[in-house]
């Protein structure tokens, strides 16, 4: 397509379409790769708001001779989600649960809708859709049916085929049909179709014995067309089996009839521990003769980079004994539980009888681990689905790599075939990772490569070509969960015969003709080793990148920061819509420019020279992390560890270093140099709030929103005399105070001052050693991209309390954005024993607490103050594991309910609230769920917020009040002591 052809294409879209229609270099970008290791940059991105838009988009891609693919979450494994010609992203806008027949257990929706927030709204009514997928947060149904799913439980429940009663689609002509079961007398009422369905009802008839004899006889059969769908036989034929697992080359989906279930009520896992990878493997055919719904497989590798994974080490700790070599995860959901406890009995029967004991050697160790409680098994379902970002995890150049994933073979054979499959990498100089669906003797297997490297690309087609003979010699299936896409495509003449494929092309030219419809997958595909389409092709590089923070635990140009971009896998974990706190500003916007895998994609695009010179310091860059909050979930739930909080940093400061600074960022960044100043003069530094002309003024020349009232000075800031406070041989503790609650909130110190004292601690506020302004953690200089001024606010901090950390005294905050700094930004910034010293001693004011109560150190006498508290937790205290504490810590204040608000980011995140041109999506943000729960408490409710900014924002929300931890504690003291002199 010439420039002059893209701008016209370009023109009539916007034109006749509401919805984005994204043309620019960093959007087609972003759109250009998948979960797979391919990427292809698309001419544009059209994201429709309705079906009638999706199918004009069609029509105008179609008349300008272009390719279109549908697109759902983008989180293919083999590259169906890209192309070069117009991608129709389906998930932001057509995303509705259409109706739902509850006595009939069938529902329709829309392609873009999200499993997960589809089984939202089928659980109230006692019903789910079963078919389980690892991606479960972020799979939409069209892209499921496109890729015919199959999820953990296809044991039970089948497949997304068997799951599916009718399709409507558009052919690429744009003629809508609805694709259901059919009469092979009577197929269709209208001509056009009747004569489409004759056509493939004919083609099943002829070829009906080789498709017996071709196709595997496995459940997880997902390659080529299901053209077994069209063979004669008792019952009607059903063509939206046709059009299940086609890929988007068929047809244009626009509502899809499911078949639902009722949920689970209860089940149970055992654990099954093994000392021989082979002896599971060879297991599995015996356990699921237990009629189990799922076996599931963790491998040593798995377990091995788990334990290295915060949100999993808990989990591994409580399910894993000893050293097994592999895990069978075995799932019982009988309707009473009395009949799952009978099956896990039955399975610990069943593994002695099989010759396993944990006292007997390597070959044959292990036993079953008996797991009941709802939570635990929660967590290793959570381990278990992110299987595939786990084994991503890994930090080096190589990576296990999809391309052999998901061969499916009989489960008599499944230790043979993962023996020799072993024997097959080593061969080639690698060893692979496996894990997942035992029960189907379908496992996701990975040998680690760096496909940056011509011999590795060699190493992975000669592996392919080996492990596809094998699944061949097996009778198996080459393709049993992930499709075909570009990966797996160019197999499908050795695995299923020339005769097959003709028939899949000769569907294929009926159905799409012109070639419109995501051309290159299933039929006519280029080469799976095309270099030239991956997404590290030859040309490939990095060039002179200077970097401001530490990325040395990575490898690669920019001191290791090229390989903390490229941890970014793109299984979009962070497109979850509820649980956690990832991505917020994707939940409030559905962008992929604002969720985290797209800014990951174009930090790696702009490194690289893919998005022009200077791109990393461009607006368009600054546009895409425009809304990213910092938040710093991704750090925490990511699996593969992308942290965007602390990319942005980098991005930040190479704006700065070519740009300068903004007046906003001065007013931001400088904060705690010119508090004190603001504090002395606070009648006059408040007038802005009280006049809307100054409002208005400050919005126009700071970008500062005029909707907003700024924080209020206050001249009694929090300054105690001395620095030395409490009973001289109580334990040591030093309160840091920061800049926010110093200055706005002094109430805050006021009361955890009280409670330590009370507490019984010798509490230390020490002066900054080269008394000068009072200390700060550089939090503001950092978000402003001046790094070297936050190093020199912590070079002060460090030089203050290290004595104090040097004796082992703990460093307590109020703040979480501020105390955790020293646990985070001051080892990117300073790498020398005394800073990690201080980090290692830096705890949030609940964790001392909670640690101090837990040794029996802690004594306060706390009286009643309320009956219920709801807690909203700071972002950065569930990144850094520190929220539980504040629930632990209110539990400390006799007869109060304490209810945490299953919330993301608050939306205000700093000085990102404040923003003309942010304070919208702020807003957005805190209405997901966080304002609706506060609005929703009573008034004898109490509202607890560690975060300045959370505060603030629920008070310019609600109206409502949130109070620090310290202070409910400081009340529930008061009222104890008022108690006591009364009585």
């Amino acid at each position: 397509m010439t420039d002059t052809d893209a701008v016209r294409l370009q023109d009539r879209l916007s034109r006749e379409i509401t919805g984005d229609v994204l043309f620019d270099s960093f959007s087609r970008g972003r759109y250009a790769t998948d979960a797979s290791f391919y990427q292809i940059v698309p001419a544009g991105v059209v994201v429709p708001r309705t079906v009638d838009e999706a199918l004009r988009a069609l029509a105008i891609t179609r008349d300008a001779g272009r390719k279109v693919t549908p697109r759902g979450g983008g989180t293919s494994q083999c590259g169906q989600t890209i192309n070069d010609g117009i991608v129709i992203d389906l998930s932001k806008h057509l995303n509705r649960l259409l109706s739902l027949d509850v006595e009939n257990r069938t529902c329709v929706v829309e392609p873009g809708i999200v499993l997960d927030d589809l089984n939202r709204q089928l659980k109230k009514h006692g019903l789910w859709f079963p078919v389980d997928v690892s991606t479960a947060s972020r799979a939409t149904i069209g892209g499921m049916a496109g890729n015919n799913s199959c999820g953990g439980r296809s044991l039970r429940y089948g497949t997304m085929r068997d799951n599916t009663l009718s399709l409507d689609a558009a052919l690429a002509d744009g003629t809508l049909m609805h694709f259901g079961e059919v009469s092979r007398d009577q197929p269709a009422s209208d001509e056009k179709t009747s004569l489409l369905f004759r056509d493939m009802l004919a083609l099943g008839s002829r070829e009906a014995g080789e498709i017996a004899d071709k196709f595997p006889k496995v459940q997880r059969r997902v390659g080529g067309y299901n053209i077994d769908a069209l063979v004669p036989r008792n019952v009607p034929n059903n063509m939206a089996h046709l059009l299940v697992g086609s890929e988007g080359t068929l047809a244009f989906t626009t509502r899809v009839e499911l078949k639902l279930w009722p949920v689970i009520k209860n089940k149970v896992l055992g654990v099954c521990h093994f000392g021989s990878f082979y002896e599971a493997m060879d297991a599995a055919q015996h356990l699921v003769k237990l009629r189990p719904i799922a076996v599931e497989l963790v491998d040593r590798t798995m377990i091995a980079l788990g334990r290295d994974i915060a949100m999993f080490r808990p989990v591994i700790e409580v399910t894993v004994k000893g050293d097994p070599d592999a895990l069978l995860i075995v799932e019982f959901a009988e309707e009473d539980q009395p009949q799952n406890l009978q099956k896990l009995k039955q399975l610990s029967e069943l593994m002695g009888d099989l010759g396993f004991a944990w006292a007997n050697d390597k070959r044959k160790w292990g036993g079953v681990v008996d797991i009941v409680e709802p939570a635990v098994q929660s967590a290793i379902a959570d381990f278990r689905t992110s299987g595939l970002n786990v084994m991503m995890s890994m930090k080096q150049e190589g990576k296990p790599v999809s391309f052999v994933e998901d061969c499916a073979v009989p489960l008599p054979h499944l230790a043979d075939y993962t023996e020799r499959l072993n024997q097959v990498f080593a061969k080639h100089g690698t060893r692979g990772t496996m894990y997942a669906h035992a029960s189907e003797g379908c496992l996701h297997v990975r040998p680690v490569l760096n496909l940056k490297l011509e011999k590795d690309v060699k190493a992975m087609r000669a592996i392919a070509e080996e492990a596809f003979a094998m699944v061949r010699e097996y009778k198996g299936s080459h393709s049993g969960e992930h499709g075909d896409g570009i990966v797996r495509s160019e197999f499908h003449e050795s695995m299923f015969g020339s005769r097959i494929i003709a028939d899949f092309k000769e569907v294929k030219e009926r159905f799409d003709p012109w070639h419109t419809l995501n051309t290159g997958k299933i039929v006519d595909p280029p080469k799976m080793d095309d270099r030239s389409l991956f997404r590290y092709p030859p040309t490939y590089a990095i060039g002179d990148l200077k970097t401001v923070l530490d990325w040395s635990a990575y490898p690669g140009a920019g001191g290791g920061f090229q390989g903390a971009v490229e941890m970014c896998n793109n299984n979009g974990a962070c497109r979850k819509l509820e649980g956690g706190v990832m991505c917020p500003s994707y939940r409030a916007t559905r962008n992929e420019r604002d969720v985290t895998r797209g800014r990951a994609n174009t930090l790696r695009l702009a490194i690289s020279g893919q998005l022009g010179p200077d791109a990393l310091s461009s607006d368009a860059m600054m546009d895409t992390m425009k809304l990213c909050v910092s938040c710093k979930a991704c750090r925490h739930e990511c699996p593969t560890g992308v942290d965007m909080a602390k990319m942005k940093i980098e991005v930040l400061a190479a704006r700065r270093a070519k740009h300068g600074l903004s007046l906003r960022d001065r007013l931001v960044g400088f904060l705690p140099h010119y508090a004190p100043l603001f504090s002395r003069l606070a009648p006059l530094a408040n007038w802005r709030n009280n006049s809307k002309l100054l409002r208005a003024l400050f919005e126009r020349v700071a970008g500062i929103s005029a909707k907003r009232a700024l924080p209020v000075w206050r001249r009694d800031v929090f300054a105690p005399e001395g620095e030395v406070f409490g009973r001289a041989d109580g334990h040591e503790v030093v309160l840091f105070t920061d800049t926010f609650n110093r200055a706005y909130e002094r109430e805050n110190f006021d009361a955890a001052l009280k409670v330590l004292i009370a507490g019984g601690y010798r509490v230390h506020i020490p002066k900054p050693t080269d008394n000068g302004r009072p200390l700060c953690c550089g939090r503001t200089f950092l978000s402003a991209g001046l790094v070297d001024r936050a190093r020199i606010e912590l070079d002060r901090l460090v030089a203050t309390f290290a004595p104090f950390a040097a004796r082992g005294v703990p460093i307590v905050g109020l703040e979480p954005s501020c105390l955790l700094t020293l646990r985070d930004e001051l080892l990117s910034l300073r790498s020398d024993a005394t800073a990690k010293n201080i980090s290692a001693h830096a705890l949030m004011f609940e964790e001392f607490l909670v640690r101090e109560a837990t040794a029996g150190r802690l004594s306060l006498a706390l009286s009643p103050i309320a009956k219920k508290a709801v807690v909203h937790g700071h972002c950065h205290q569930k990144s850094f594991g520190a929220f539980k504490p504040v629930e632990q810590a209110l539990r400390l204040i006799p007869e109060l309910q304490v209810e945490t608000i299953e919330s993301s980011c608050c939306g205000m995140a700093g000085a990102f609230g404040y923003g003309a041109e942010t304070y919208d999506t702020s807003i957005e943000m805190a209405e997901l769920s966080l304002l609706p729960a506060v609005r929703q408490a009573d008034a004898a409710t109490l509202v607890i917020a560690d975060g300045t900014s959370c505060r603030h924002q629920i008070k310019d929300g609600t109206e409502r009040t949130a109070l620090h931890v310290a202070r409910a504690l400081a009340m529930s003291l008061d009222s104890n002591q008022s108690s006591s002199s009364h009585a």
